[in-house]
């Protein structure tokens, strides 16, 4: 919500805590700061022969690079270790003989960084991801540091209170069907789905506002907490998702009194409609604002 050319919106500062937590943002500018269905987007999920990237290696990659609702390039293959490194095979059923004729991740590096390149990376349990793919990399002596990137897992917790986060669960929660689960196409797929999901609920305008969704930090998203204070300044309803812990999401029509960005996390007051009864409510909380 915006508000007439006349108001000056008055922004209290974070509190030293808040700014501390916030810091290492992702750096200004293309792709973070592009509109939503502008921003490019690699969505990954990789196969491993173990859980630690120091020793154990990829077998299989699914990268897509999406713009918007265009997939602008794709790679989807087995990789064979070099090290004839095997394992895991119970979850991701891929056997040492599916990897005869793979290519080794040598033959694939220049088109898995030109996928990444300027781009958000996108997966579920993403440090596991980022840690194998920078990992291969190092490897082969062509290092690259993926320091930022977006995490279905933290987006998912903050926006549904569900018993379970993975991805098999989320597809149960969420009804979305799936072919196999821990192979990485069909993993990339629904891990698609349920990136539109949290979007939908979360309205973000750019990377960056998706970025700041912290669980645990106490950290309002700061996109949010501007919206808010315009409707302060403007005096109209707005209609408020929000979360409380342990719940699912509720809406509520809400004229905002007052924003109170020195707490720890940031608190807003208003009062509801129709029935104008006081709330206070946790910013951290807050998926979304919207017009009521």
């Amino acid at each position: 919500m915006t508000t007439g050319s006349s108001t000056r919106r008055r922004t209290s500062p974070l509190s030293a805590s808040q700014r501390a937590r916030l810091a290492g943002e992702p750096p200004a500018g293309s792709p973070w700061d592009l509109p939503i269905d502008e921003a490019p987007v690699v969505f990954v999920d990789l196969e491993m022969t173990g859980l630690d990237a120091s020793v154990d290696r990829v077998i299989e990659v699914c990268m897509e690079r999406v713009r918007g609702t265009v997939t602008e390039e794709s790679l989807t293959t087995l990789v064979r270790p070099d090290d004839g490194r095997h394992g895991n095979e119970h979850i991701h059923h891929i056997g040492v003989a599916d990897l005869a004729d793979a290519p080794l991740f040598a033959a694939i590096a220049d088109q898995v960084r030109a996928i990444i390149d300027g781009a958000v990376l996108v997966a579920h349990g993403a440090s596991y991801d980022v840690a194998f793919i920078e990992a291969e990399l190092a490897r082969l002596g062509s290092p690259l540091s993926i320091p930022h990137h977006l995490d279905t897992l933290t987006l998912s917790r903050r926006v549904y209170g569900f018993r379970s986060h993975a991805l098999g669960a989320l597809c149960e929660e969420l009804g979305i069907s799936v072919t196999r689960c821990h192979r990485a196409a069909d993993d990339v797929r629904t891990l698609r789905r349920v990136f539109e999901a949290v979007v939908r609920e979360l309205k973000p305008r750019t990377m960056r506002d998706l970025w700041h969704v912290k669980v645990g930090k106490r950290i309002a998203r700061p996109g949010v907490l501007d919206e808010l204070e315009s409707a302060v300044a403007s005096g109209a309803p707005v209609r408020v998702r929000y979360r409380p812990s342990g719940k699912p999401p509720v809406d509520l029509v809400l004229v905002v009194t007052s924003v109170q960005r020195d707490l720890d996390p940031p608190h807003v007051l208003g009062y509801l409609l129709p029935g104008r009864g006081r709330r206070e409510l946790r910013a951290d909380r807050i998926l979304s604002v919207s017009p009521p």
